[in-house]
């Protein structure tokens, strides 16, 4: 049971998330693959929400320093930016982009990536929540695949 707990720990930690969270259930623990991958998904998810309603709020917070806050008020401008740029084409193109973003496990993406892109583009949860939620279905779907069902394609990728 300690070992289910780790996995969904692990899965909401940023960076590492359920790309890391996965391999960890499968090989360190030799846990079932539905449990982990469900497990993973919903541990990867369940900050998403308070990330969306708060972050900008740190942000702002954080951007209000004038010592250290030149990075929280650069990310805030880029988002501003972005959002006056976006006509009703990329509004719709959006949820496919974020999406993508998440599902791909890539270094640099995941749900707190996705989370804080849509903070960015100023979009609340219910605009942020779905695409962020399927992306890390898709992501979990992808990272199964190459440490479950094909890992000898994952060690050829790797080296």
């Amino acid at each position: 049971m300690l070992s289910y707990l780790i996995v969904f720990l692990v899965s909401m930690v940023p960076v590492i998330e359920l790309r890391g969270a996965i391999p960890l259930g499968l090989y360190a623990y030799d846990l079932h693959i539905v449990a982990v991958t469900l497990i993973s998904i919903f541990g990867n998810i369940l900050p998403v929400p308070f990330l969306v309603l708060f972050g900008g709020k740190v942000l702002k917070y954080f951007a209000g320093f004038e010592k250290f806050g030149k990075p929280f008020r650069k990310i805030l401008e880029i988002g501003e930016k972005k959002v006056a740029k976006m006509n009703k084409n990329a509004q719709r193109a959006l949820f496919w982009g974020l999406f993508t973003f998440v599902a791909v496990p890539l270094p640099g993406t995941g749900a707190w990536t996705g989370a804080l892109v849509a903070i960015t583009l100023g979009l609340d949860l219910k605009k942020s929540i779905p695409p962020i939620a399927l992306g890390v279905v898709g992501a979990g779907a992808i990272i199964v695949t190459l440490f479950y069902f094909a890992p000898e394609a994952f060690k050829m990728m790797v080296g």
